[in-house]
């Protein structure tokens, strides 16, 4: 039987003159084979499957006028998204105040596959720039775009629902707002959705009442539920409903008991429909995309229907915080002030991949740019930054929970160090429940699913290590005077002579820079709004702890800047003034010295009149950083130490050479600076203050060579000054040259890896010299004695000459002799060796040198008979003895050292 005679009779049919006229009625979802093509009546929800051979598919009248007024609807809905989306209202954002979405929005890194424990440990654990590294491999490898969120899986099957997750504060549901937006103006999802609903989970717990999906969809957008239903019938299977924030849906049932609606028309509680349309029961051939914390995924991924995706928004990339600053500040100059203050702030780069946290330092910038073109003495501190995150969480994302919020931060403080004494950042599920009452509502922590062979286990964290180490030291300076002496003192006793206490203070040292930062009396105000308030005996017995610590604070390099930093997140110049006496003595030798250092050095020590010594030897900062801390040294009595400064443009060098010179306060002490070229690749210059200047250049050929030091000793007025170069070879591997201009003398040190160390030159020059000094560094690395020798030979004016063998054998011996015969200049010959050989010292025993010149040969002799002694790092042997060498025209004697 055909599906016509299914459903019509013969009395249905109705014949007339113009034709056979057909009324059929048909349920939905039938298929009607008509045998006449012209005055058919049909009613019903019909799909017409035409197969008559040379024909017209003709469209009734009622069908084209629906899908017409569908088609409009969905047209002034799509305006009425761009009018509604294009606009952000920010959290501090006055009546009427907005920004535009483009001015914010920046593309998240988005993955779409779960992590392991030994990845989530490494993006929890790293920082500044590990931490960019980390999230740069991330992006490299897995990172997608919006528009890829529904692209086929690798068989070619789309999936129905894309579960998109994230940590608080990073941008999930700003993407749903660049979703909507783009999808209205056409650039995003185009032939793939025809429709774009958008439900607010927050926005659903306040819906009262059983509505049905057109209803509650109409208190979300600008559609009545008569305009909204006839569109909900229009192409399901290109229809996307995106679900915002299911963490923060509130059932008031469980998921289980839930009695099932597949009709689009029935009503039910509004949280009942939304877990309905999310099992697919209502609207099954429609997608989804649903935004979670990570503490709901696992109960989202069990009521899905279908085939799912897995999506996590793990926040900005070191590019995408860049774009972020961009487009936050768009003026060039604030831009670049603003991102290096940040970028050189370990921590605070680090946060910064949080979108929210990234908000609140660009606005805390923009602040002050706006009071002051001085960014440079930085932010407040760190510790404010924090404080800032958590109140805006506190205030945006914590309704509906049950602890008050001093409670909150106890537990959470409480479960934080906890896992800093066990030296945990993934915390098992037992320990959390057991100290936070609803740690699946709660903002600041995350949940982890990991496999354990035929299972799953379920951990936390927070969302980073240091907003842990932020928890802990909240959780300390809120407890009380007893508490706090039982459990911060034995951690920290002020006798550092045990290692446990070096290896507890590393870990422990941005807790404690975190506890001081607490005591700033502004972030004080800031939580007592809260409930949170510090004793005053916790406040007194920290400031005394950290007096004791800065009276012996030079000894340890690696403590002065901890002491310093601990000093500028407290904030209070009384204090300060008053621990900046204690403290005369800074030393961070050897340290890697960041932007965010230079300012906590700045800051405190403006605070004091006078440093002993300040100590920077082998730090090496930004040329930027050096000008910064410039200002210090005019308070150090001493500054000891080689300072290493990277320069990147010809005016930064000018600048700093011209300020260190110049000044007469710097120029009364011994400053030793070398400067690293960033624009010529392998070049240095090395800067030494100590009544005369010294210089230490690297140069990349043989002419660059030739010309620096001829010009040195050709020029009148370079020739009259005290200068001291060093130059370093990029073409001759382990070379280097060391020229002295010492007014009448001239000396020059070649530096080897050879049997010849180094050789110095020394030249009484009256007159200028044009010697082809490449050439012969070349034929020293060549280790070509005979023309070292004929190339000696030609000197006219050598007057001094030392030497630096490896070994003083029976060849150089040979060699030194008839160099001191053939150079009638020469007046004075030093040779240094590791070991003087017994070869070598039998010929001199037997020789003699010329009446007007002082030789003399110092080093190791080896008393071994068994096993001659030849290199430096056996010199400490017992067998081993330091001799010096004096030959001259009367003969030869030997003196032990």
């Amino acid at each position: 039987m055909d599906g016509f005679n299914m459903f019509v009779s013969n009395k249905d049919i109705v014949r007339s003159d113009a034709g056979t006229n057909v009324s059929a009625a048909a349920q939905s979802g039938s298929q009607i084979t008509a045998p006449v093509l012209t005055n058919n009546t049909i009613t019903g929800h019909v799909n017409i499957i035409h197969n008559a051979p040379s024909s017209t598919l003709f469209r009734p009248p009622s069908e084209t006028t629906q899908t017409s007024a569908t088609s409009s609807v969905i047209l002034k809905y799509k305006e009425r998204i761009c009018s509604e989306y294009q606009c952000v209202t920010e959290y501090n954002s006055l009546p009427g105040e907005h920004v535009l979405l483009s001015e914010r929005y920046t593309q998240p890194l988005i993955l779409q596959r779960h992590r392991g424990q030994k990845e989530r440990e490494e993006e929890i654990r790293s920082r500044g720039e590990s931490f960019q590294q980390v999230l740069s491999a991330r992006s490299s490898d897995d990172s997608v775009h919006l528009n890829s969120l529904f692209d086929p899986h690798g068989h070619g099957i789309r999936p129905s629902a894309v579960i998109l997750q994230g940590n608080s504060g990073n941008g999930k549901s700003f993407t749903v707002q660049k979703i909507m937006m783009d999808w209205a103006s056409g650039d995003l999802y185009k032939g793939l959705f025809d429709v774009v609903f958008h439900l607010k989970c927050k926005e659903i717990n306040r819906i009262c009442g059983k509505k049905s999906l057109a209803e509650i969809l109409s208190c979300s957008c600008s559609l009545t539920s008569d305009q909204i239903s006839p569109v909900l019938q229009h192409s399901p299977e290109k229809m996307l409903f995106i679900i915002d924030g299911f963490d923060e849906l509130r059932l008031t049932q469980d998921i289980n008991d839930m009695s099932p609606h597949t009709d689009l028309l029935q009503k039910a509680p509004a949280e009942v429909i939304l877990c309905d349309l999310l099992r697919g029961r209502i609207l099954p051939e429609s997608f989804l995309l649903v935004t979670s914390r990570s503490t709901a995924t696992d109960t989202l991924s069990k009521l899905l229907k279908g085939l799912q995706r897995f999506s996590e928004i793990m926040g900005f990339s070191e590019k995408g915080v860049e774009e972020y600053f961009q487009k936050f500040f768009q003026n060039e100059k604030e831009i670049r002030k603003a991102y290096t203050l940040v970028k050189t702030n370990k921590t605070l780069i680090t946060a910064c991949s949080i979108p929210v946290v990234c908000w609140i330092i660009c606005t805390t910038i923009k602040e002050r740019l706006e009071t002051t073109a001085d960014v440079t003495s930085g932010l407040e501190t760190t510790t404010s930054i924090y404080v800032d995150f958590v109140c805006t969480l506190l205030k945006h994302h914590c309704q509906g929970l049950s602890q008050s919020i001093p409670t909150l931060l106890r537990s959470l403080g409480q479960l934080a160090e906890r896992g800093m004494l066990e030296q945990q950042v993934l915390l098992d599920e037992k320990s959390v429940y057991e100290t936070v009452s609803d740690p699946a509502g709660n903002p600041f922590l995350c949940k982890f699913l990991f496999k354990r062979r035929i299972h799953q286990e379920t951990m936390f964290s927070f969302m980073h290590l240091s907003f842990q180490e932020f928890f802990t030291a909240l959780y300390y300076v809120f407890l009380d005077e007893e508490e706090f002496q039982r459990e911060f003192t034995p951690l920290f006793p002020i006798d550092k002579n045990s290692i446990d206490f070096y290896i507890r203070r590393s870990r422990f040292s941005a807790v404690v820079q975190f506890a001081f930062g607490l005591l700033n009396k502004d972030v004080r105000r800031t939580l007592e709004k809260h409930g949170l308030f510090v004793h005053s005996e916790t406040q007194t017995h920290l400031k005394e702890w950290i007096l004791k610590m800065g009276q012996n604070i030079y000894t340890y390099s690696g403590e002065a800047l901890f002491y310093l930093h601990c000093l500028y997140e407290l904030h209070e110049e009384d204090f300060v003034k008053k621990a900046m006496e204690t403290c005369k003595r800074i030393n961070v030798y050897h340290q890697d010295i960041s932007r965010t250092d230079c300012q906590v050095l700045l800051y405190c020590s403006q605070f004091c009149q006078c440093i002993e010594e300040l100590n920077l030897s082998l730090c090496t900062l930004s040329s930027e950083d050096f000008r910064m801390i410039l200002p210090v040294y005019h308070k150090c009595k001493k500054v000891s130490g080689l300072i290493i400064v990277d320069v990147s443009s010809d005016s930064d060098l000018d600048e700093l050479i011209n300020a260190l010179t110049s000044e007469q306060t710097l120029r009364s002490q011994w400053i030793d600076v070398c400067f690293i070229f960033t624009t010529f690749e392998y070049c240095y210059l090395h800067l030494s203050i100590d009544e005369e200047i010294r210089l230490d250049v690297e140069v990349s050929s043989d002419s660059d060579l030739d010309e620096l030091i001829n010009t040195l000793t050709r020029e009148q007025i370079l020739r009259s000054m005290c200068i001291d170069v060093d130059l370093q070879f990029t073409k001759f591997e382990n070379c280097s040259l060391h020229l002295s201009n010492n007014k009448e003398l001239f000396s020059i040190r070649i530096g080897t890896s050879t049997s010849l160390r180094w050789l110095t030159l020394t030249f009484q020059c009256p007159e200028p010299i044009n010697i082809e000094w490449a050439k012969l560094t070349q034929i020293i690395l060549q280790e070509d004695s005979d023309a070292l020798m004929s190339v000696l030979d030609s000197f006219s004016e050598l007057k001094k000459m030392k030497m630096y063998l490896k070994c003083l054998s029976e060849m150089w011996t040979h060699w030194i002799l008839q160099i001191i015969q053939n150079c009638s200049s020469l007046t004075e010959l030093k040779v240094d060796a590791d070991f003087l050989l017994e070869e070598g010292i039998q010929i001199l025993q037997r020789s003699r040198t010329r009446p007007a010149c002082s030789v003399t040969f110092e080093g190791f002799i080896c008393n071994n008979q068994s096993r001659k002694c030849t290199s430096f790092v056996d010199h400490r042997l017992s067998c081993n003895q330091k001799v010096k060498i004096h030959l001259s025209s009367s003969g030869f004697s030997m003196e032990t050292l």
